[in-house]
């Protein structure tokens, strides 16, 4: 089946319920004050552009990318339906932000992710893409149940 990754439609019933069951897992793997996920209406500033992944007509998945400044972005809201894990959909997706940063002219795109074992895939994800571990970038601080990764363009 064909997959493709399209603009999000942020007021569409299926993107929203994707979104909801994303913030549903990230609040079932950490203490609510460490989940940095964005709710729906976090998706619809400017500064964030937000991707539909679809296996066929189905929406499998979902991805974002925050602008922080000229040079620097953060992949948010990655997520793929549980059902359609294992498909290497995170990995399109993922290579999908990275040619945007990329066309932008970022030179570094960073992400904060779990550090319980609910997020041990998604941290070899992005390990596996050159990510590597960091400090608090942005307005994140240290906290236990957070991992953050960078990677850097030359």
């Amino acid at each position: 089946m064909s997959v493709s990754i399209t603009a999000a439609d942020l007021s569409a019933p299926d993107f929203i319920a994707l979104i909801n069951t994303h913030a549903e897992l990230m609040l079932d793997l950490s203490p609510p004050g460490s989940c940095h996920f964005l709710p729906i209406d976090g998706l619809k500033t400017p500064d964030v552009t937000v991707w539909a992944l679809r296996e066929g007509s189905d929406l499998v998945g979902s991805g974002a990318l925050k602008h922080l400044s000229d040079s620097h972005g953060e992949i948010k809201s990655m997520h793929t339906l549980a059902r359609h894990r294992g498909k290497g959909l995170a990995q399109t997706m993922l290579d999908h932000i990275i040619a945007e940063a990329l066309r932008r002219g970022y030179t570094r795109l960073s992400l904060e992710t779990g550090s319980s074992s609910g997020f041990e895939a998604a941290r070899r994800l992005y390990e596996r893409n050159g990510f590597s571990l960091c400090g608090p970038f942005g307005d994140y601080s240290e906290d236990p149940h957070s991992v953050f990764m960078t990677r850097a363009f030359s």
